[in-house]
C-alpha cells in the first residue's frame, strides 16, 4: 500500500517544497477554474452590456437624454473587451489577475450607481439585483482570494444600503425602511450561498489537485515498477522470452481472479528451438579445494567477481550465459539472433577465460585453471517448471558440450570437429586426445582438438629470460583465498540487482511517508558519497519530471479547451462518453446533500423574510409558507438525521439513520427529495404574485395601492433570483437536472412578468414616474426583470456547467488514482512475485524489503541444511531429437509438465520450508533449513525436522511421478540423494544474478544422486542417523566409491513409496 504525501512534501528541502508546491497549486487554481470562470463571466458582461445597448435603441429612448447611461455602458463595453482580450494571454492573467479582479469589480460598482442615480425616480429596490449579482460572482466567477471577496462583497452591499439610506434621509419615505431591510436579507443571501459555493468549490479543488497529483505521482511509479519489472526479467531471462512470460502471468492472475477454480490441463511451455549455435563449457580446476577454505563472504565475493569477469568477457565476445553450476560456467553464441562466428566467439571467450583465471594465478599464487569445452551444434533453449526460473538450454549438443568440458584439459580449449569446421581455420589446433579422458567422447569415437592460444607464443618469447615473478613474505603469510578475494575485489564487478535498487531508490523515496530527506548525510566512504549523491540527483530529476507533468496536465485540463476539444466527456452535457462509468458517477454517494437542503431551506427563509417585510399580510402568504416550511424542514431533517446516533441510540433513531443513509447513498431515492426542495423554493418565490379580480380600473387601483404602499412588485423579482439560486446550490447533482429546472424557471418567471401580469408591472412603471420620457431603461421594472433573469439564468447555467465538469473531473481523477493504485499493487506483487520466484523470500528481502543493504553482497551460512537431489536418468533415453517429436520439443514438454508439478508441491504448507534451489536437466535440487533463524525455532526434541520435511518432499515427487507415468503411459523413476550439513548461501552474478549453495553437503548430496538406484532415496550415515531418530527406516547399501570422498557407507530409505518401486 502507497500512502500519498500531502502537499508540500515532493521535493528536497522544506522551504523549496512549500514554495514549488504552492506556486504549483496556484498555476493549477487559475488555469483550470479562476481562468475559464473569468473568460465565462466576460462573455456574460459583454452580452448583458451589448444587449442593453440594443434594447436601448430598440424602445425608441432618446440617446441624448440617456448620455451618461449610454457612455457608462460603452465604457464597461470597451473595459469588459480589453481585459477579455488580455486575459486570453494566459501569461498576463496569471500574473495580473488580481487587477483584473479589481478592474471589473470597480467597473461594476460604477455601472450600478450610475443605473441607480441617472435618470428616474430613486426606489429603495433601486439596481437590488444588480448589487446582488455583483456580490454573487465576486464569490463563484472573479479570480478572489475568499477573504478578498467577503471584503468586497460587505463595501458592494453597504455602500448600497448607505447610498439608498442617505438618499431617504433627505427624501422621507416610510415603506423604505422594510425596503432596504429587505435588501440586507437579499445581499445576505447573496453573499452566504456565494461564500457556501466558493468554500466547496475550493475544496473540491484542493482535492482535485491532490488526487491529479496523486494519480500523476502513481502513474510515474507505476512506470518505474514496470521498468523494475523488465529490468528484474531482463537480469534472469532473455529479452524474448521474458515479455512472453510476463503477459503470460499477468493473464494468468486475471484468470485466476475471475475464475479461481480453473485449472489448465497442461501448463505453458516457454522453449523454442535455435540451430547453429556453439555452447561452452567452462569448469574452474581447484576451486573445490579453494573453496573448502573460505568464509561466506569470501566465497561469494571471490564467485561474484569470477563471473562478473566472465559475464563481461561474454559480453565482449556475443555470448549468452545460460547459467551457472557450483563453479561451472556456461554459454552459448548465437542466441537469441543467429550469429555466424558463434564458434570464433565461444573460442574466444574461452580463451579469455583461461587467460583471465592465469592472470589470477599468476598474480596470488593460487593453483587454479580453467578446463573449457567447446561444441557447435542445435540447441533447445528457454524456461520450464513454475519456480525458480533459470534460462537454459537442452539438446544432445548441449550434453555433448558438458562432456568436451569433462575431457578437456586445464588451462586450454576443448573444441568438436563441428566447431573446428565453424571456425574456418582461424585458430591453429592440436590433438584431443578426448576419448582417452572421456567415456562420452570414446563411446561417440569422437575426434576432438585442443586451440592453441595465439598470446602464449608472444608471451613464451617475451617471459623466456625473465624471472618468474615471486609472492612476497606477506603474500605467502595469508591464505590463498584471502588473496584470492583482495585481488578479484580489484575488478570491480557489479553486485546482483545494482540496476534494480537504484530505481527502487528512488521509488521508495518518492513514496516514503514524509518524503523528505536528511539533511546531513554521513560520508562514510567515497563510494557511499557517490550513492547518495546520485540519489539524490535521481530524486531531483524525478521531482522536476513530476512538475513538467502536472504542469501539462494542468494546460490539458483547462475546461474551454476541454469543452473546445473533449475525448472523455460529451461537449453539451459532459457526460461521460463510456456508459459505464456514466452509471458508476451518478450512483456515487453523496455526503453532501444535507448541506446543499441547509442552503434551500436558508433561501426559503430569505424569501419568506423578505415578503413578510414588503408584501401585503395575507392568510395565503402564511399558509403557503408553512405548508412549505414543513416540508423543507422534515425533509432537512431526514438529511441530518445520520448525526442523531451521536446523541441518541435507539431503535427509532435507527431508523431514521437508516433513511438518512439511503437517501445519501441511493439516487432513485434522492432524486425525488431534490425536486421537491428546489421546485418548492422555486414556486414559493412567485406564489403569492397573485392578480386581483376586477376590471381595469380596480386592477389600477390595486397596483397603485402597491406603489404607494410597499412597492412590492420588484421584490418578486428578487425573490425569484433567489430561487434560481437554489439550483445552483446543489453542486454534485447533476447539470442535466439543474440546467432543466433553471431553464424552466426562467421560462415560466418571463412569461408571468411579460405576459400574465405584464399590465400590472407596466401600471406600476406608470404611477411610479409619471410616464416621464427621462426615466432610464434599467428603471423600468418589466424590462429589467426580464433581463435580470436572463442575467442570472445564462451566469448560473454556465457556472453549473462548470461546477459540473470540476465534479466529474474530481470524480475521474479519483477514478483513475483507484484504478492505476491497484495497477501499481499488482505491480508491485508481481515484481515482488518475480523476484521471490528468482530468490527465496528472505533472501528477495535483502534487495527490495524495508531494510535493504544495496551495498553488501548476499551471503549467509547455515550449520545444518538439507539438500536433495532428484534425477529421471531415464529422461535420458526418452528424449530423442526426430521429426516426430519436433526435433525434441515434446519430450522438453513432458518434462516441463513434470517440473511443473513438482513445482506445485512447494506450495503446499507443510513444504513451505522447502525452497527450489535449480533444475539441471532433468535432475531437480532443493534444500530446506535456508530461513533465517529457522535453527532458533526447531523443536529441542528434534532439532532436525526439516530432513524428515525433506524426505517427505522427496516422496510427494515419487508419487506425483507415478501419477504422471500413469497419464503419459510412460515409466519414469526418480533417483534420490539426500544429505545434509553446513552450506553457504549467496547470490551472485550482475547480468543474471542467481540464488545458490555450496559446500561440502551439497558436493555429498549430488554423489548420493548420482550414484544412487532408481526409485531409491539415497543418504549418507549421518543422515540415516538423524532419520532413525525421526522414526525413519533405512537399510544399509554397504561401501561406494565416490568421486573426491573415497569409499562412504551409504544407506537408503526405507518408505511405502520406495517399496513399491
Amino acid at each position: 500500500m502507497i500512502t500519498m504525501p500531502s502537499r508540500g512534501k515532493y521535493f528536497i528541502s522544506e522551504n523549496e517544497a512549500r514554495r514549488s508546491t504552492d506556486s504549483l497549486y496556484e498555476t493549477y487554481c487559475c488555469m483550470s477554474q479562476q481562468f475559464p470562470l473569468v473568460v465565462l463571466f466576460l462573455v456574460i458582461i459583454i452580452g448583458a452590456c451589448i444587449a442593453l445597448i440594443a434594447l436601448l435603441f430598440s424602445i425608441d429612448l432618446d440617446v441624448q437624454m440617456h448620455l451618461l447611461f449610454f457612455i457608462t455602458l460603452c465604457t464597461a463595453l470597451g473595459i469588459f473587451i480589453v481585459i477579455f482580450v488580455l486575459v486570453c494571454i494566459e501569461s498576463l492573467f496569471q500574473r495580473w489577475m488580481k487587477i483584473f479582479a479589481l478592474v471589473i469589480w470597480v467597473c461594476l460598482l460604477t455601472m450600478g450607481y450610475v443605473f441607480i442615480f441617472a435618470g428616474g425616480a430613486i426606489s429603495a429596490w433601486d439596481q437590488v439585483p444588480f448589487f446582488l449579482y455583483i456580490n454573487f460572482v465576486l464569490y463563484t466567477m472573479l479570480p478572489l482570494c475568499t477573504r478578498d471577496a467577503i471584503i468586497a462583497s460587505v463595501l458592494s452591499s453597504i455602500s448600497h444600503i448607505v447610498a439608498l439610506s442617505v438618499h431617504f434621509s433627505v427624501v422621507p419615505d416610510m415603506s423604505s425602511i422594510s425596503q432596504l431591510i429587505s435588501n440586507a436579507v437579499i445581499f445576505l443571501c447573496g453573499c452566504l450561498i456565494g461564500f457556501f459555493h466558493k468554500f466547496s468549490m475550493e475544496r473540491a479543488l484542493e482535492q482535485t489537485y491532490e488526487d491529479t497529483l496523486s494519480c500523476i505521482q502513481i502513474r510515474m511509479q507505476l512506470d518505474i515498477k514496470k521498468k523494475q519489472q523488465e529490468s528484474l526479467l531482463l537480469s534472469v531471462l532473455p529479452g524474448y522470452i521474458s515479455m512472453e512470460m510476463k503477459l503470460a502471468i499477468i493473464e494468468r492472475l486475471k484468470e485466476s481472479n475471475y475464475y479461481p477454480h480453473k485449472r489448465d490441463n497442461f501448463h505453458n511451455l516457454y522453449v523454442k528451438r535455435h540451430q547453429n549455435v556453439s555452447i561452452l563449457y567452462a569448469d574452474i580446476v581447484g576451486f573445490t579445494r579453494l573453496a573448502s577454505d573460505c568464509s561466506p563472504k569470501e566465497l561469494v565475493v571471490m564467485l561474484n567477481e569470477l563471473f562478473g569477469k566472465f559475464d563481461q568477457i561474454a559480453k565482449d565476445n556475443e555470448c549468452m550465459r545460460i547459467k551457472i553450476l557450483g563453479d561451472c560456467y556456461y554459454c552459448v553464441s548465437g542466441l537469441p539472433v543467429s550469429l555466424p562466428k558463434h564458434a570464433k566467439n565461444c573460442v574466444k571467450m574461452g580463451l579469455d577465460m583461461c587467460e583471465a583465471i592465469k592472470q589470477v594465478r599468476d598474480a596470488t599464487g593460487v593453483d587454479i585453471s580453467m578446463r573449457v569445452g567447446v561444441h557447435s551444434g542445435n540447441v533447445l533453449c528457454g524456461v520450464i517448471g513454475l519456480r525458480k526460473w533459470q534460462y537454459d538450454v537442452w539438446s544432445h549438443d548441449v550434453t555433448l558440450a558438458n562432456h568436451m568440458e569433462s575431457g578437456g584439459v586445464p588451462g586450454r580449449v576443448h573444441i568438436t570437429d563441428a566447431t573446428l569446421n565453424h571456425l574456418h581455420k582461424a585458430y591453429e589446433v592440436e590433438e584431443g586426445n578426448g576419448h582417452q579422458r572421456n567415456a562420452y567422447l570414446n563411446e561417440l569415437k569422437l575426434k576432438t582438438y585442443l586451440v592453441i592460444d595465439p598470446r602464449t607464443k608472444q608471451q613464451s618469447l617475451k617471459t623466456r629470460h625473465l624471472p618468474k615473478p615471486r609472492q612476497g613474505n606477506d603474500g605467502l603469510k595469508m591464505r590463498a583465498s584471502v588473496r584470492m578475494t583482495r585481488y578479484l575485489e580489484s575488478w570491480g564487478a557489479a553486485k546482483p540487482f545494482a540496476h534494480f535498487q537504484q530505481r527502487e531508490s528512488v521509488s521508495s523515496e518518492m513514496s516514503a511517508p514524509n518524503g523528505k530527506i536528511r539533511k546531513e548525510i554521513p560520508m562514510h566512504s567515497l563510494r557511499l558519497h557517490r550513492t547518495l549523491d546520485r540519489n539524490k540527483s535521481q530524486k531531483r530529476r524525478f521531482e522536476e519530471e513530476l512538475h513538467d507533468k502536472m504542469i501539462t496536465t494542468i494546460d490539458g485540463i483547462n475546461s474551454y479547451r476541454q469543452w473546445v476539444k473533449c475525448d472523455v466527456f460529451s461537449r453539451m452535457l459532459l457526460s461521460f462518453r463510456e456508459k459505464g462509468l456514466e452509471k458508476q458517477y451518478r450512483s456515487v454517494c453523496l455526503p453532501s446533500l444535507k448541506y446543499y437542503v441547509g442552503c434551500a431551506n436558508l433561501i426559503f427563509i430569505c424569501i419568506f423574510v423578505i415578503q413578510i417585510l414588503v408584501m401585503p399580510c395575507k392568510l395565503l402568504l402564511g399558509i403557503s409558507f408553512g405548508i412549505a416550511a414543513i416540508i423543507l424542514l422534515i425533509i432537512l431533517f431526514i438529511c441530518f438525521a445520520a448525526h442523531l446516533k451521536c446523541w441518541v441510540n435507539s431503535s427509532t433513531s435507527n431508523f431514521f439513520v437508516a433513511i438518512s443513509e439511503t437517501v445519501t447513498k441511493k439516487p432513485i431515492v434522492r432524486l425525488p427529495l431534490i425536486l421537491i426542495v428546489i421546485g418548492g423554493v422555486l414556486v414559493m418565490a412567485i406564489l403569492n404574485l397573485h392578480t386581483p379580480q376586477g376590471d381595469n380600473e380596480t386592477m389600477c387601483n390595486v397596483t397603485s395601492t402597491l406603489v404607494k404602499k410597499n412597492g412590492c412588485l420588484p421584490y418578486y423579482v428578487c425573490c425569484c433570483i433567489l430561487g434560481l439560486f437554489t439550483c445552483s446550490v446543489f453542486l454534485r447533482v447533476s447539470f442535466e437536472l439543474k440546467a432543466l429546472l433553471l431553464i424552466i424557471a426562467c421560462v415560466v418567471y418571463n412569461i408571468i412578468f411579460l405576459k400574465t401580469y405584464a399590465l400590472l408591472f407596466d401600471e406600476y412603471h406608470i404611477d411610479l414616474y409619471n410616464s416621464s420620457n427621462n426615466v432610464t431603461l434599467v428603471k423600468n421594472p418589466k424590462i429589467m426583470a426580464s433581463f435580470y433573469l436572463l442575467l442570472f439564468g445564462f451566469t448560473l447555467l454556465f457556472l453549473a456547467k462548470q461546477n459540473e465538469y470540476y465534479c466529474r473531473l474530481d470524480f475521474l481523477w479519483k477514478n483513475k488514482f483507484k484504478k492505476e493504485r491497484e495497477e501499481i499493487e499488482t505491480m508491485e506483487n508481481l515484481n515482488r512475485l518475480l523476484l521471490e520466484n528468482v530468490l527465496p523470500g528472505h533472501v528477495a528481502e535483502h534487495f527490495i524489503g524495508e531494510n535493504k543493504k544495496n551495498e553488501d553482497l548476499y551471503h549467509q551460512s547455515y550449520d545444518c541444511v538439507c539438500i536433495m537431489f532428484a534425477s529421471i536418468p531415464d529422461f535420458k533415453e526418452f528424449y530423442t531429437e526426430c521429426d516426430v517429436n519436433k526435433e525434441g520439443l515434446e519430450c522438453l514438454r513432458l518434462l516441463n509438465e513434470i517440473i511443473a508439478d513438482f513445482d506445485e508441491l512447494l506450495s503446499k504448507p507443510k513444504f513451505s520450508g522447502v525452497e527450489k534451489i535449480k533444475t539441471i536437466g532433468s535432475t531437480y535440487m532443493a534444500a530446506a533449513g535456508l530461513s533465517i533463524g529457522q535453527e532458533n525455532k526447531q523443536d529441542s526434541e528434534k532439532p532436525c525436522t526439516h530432513i524428515g520435511i525433506m524426505v517427505e518432499f522427496a516422496t510427494a515427487l515419487m508419487s506425483k511421478l507415478d501419477g504422471i507415468n500413469r497419464h503419459s503411459f510412460n515409466n519414469f523413476k526418480l533417483r534420490v540423494g539426500i544429505n545434509h550439513g553446513p552450506v553457504i548461501a549467496g547470490v551472485i552474478g550482475a547480468q543474471k544474478p542467481q540464488y545458490d549453495i555450496w559446500g561440502n553437503a551439497v558436493n555429498v548430496a549430488s554423489r548420493m544422486e548420482s550414484t544412487g538406484e532408481l526409485g531409491k532415496i539415497q543418504v549418507t550415515e549421518e543422515t540415516c542417523n538423524v532419520l532413525r531418530q525421526l522414526g525413519y527406516s533405512c537399510e544399509s547399501r554397504g561401501l561406494i566409491s565416490v568421486k573426491g570422498k573415497g569409499d562412504l557407507q551409504t544407506y537408503f530409505l526405507c518408505t511405502d513409496v520406495t517399496k513399491s518401486h
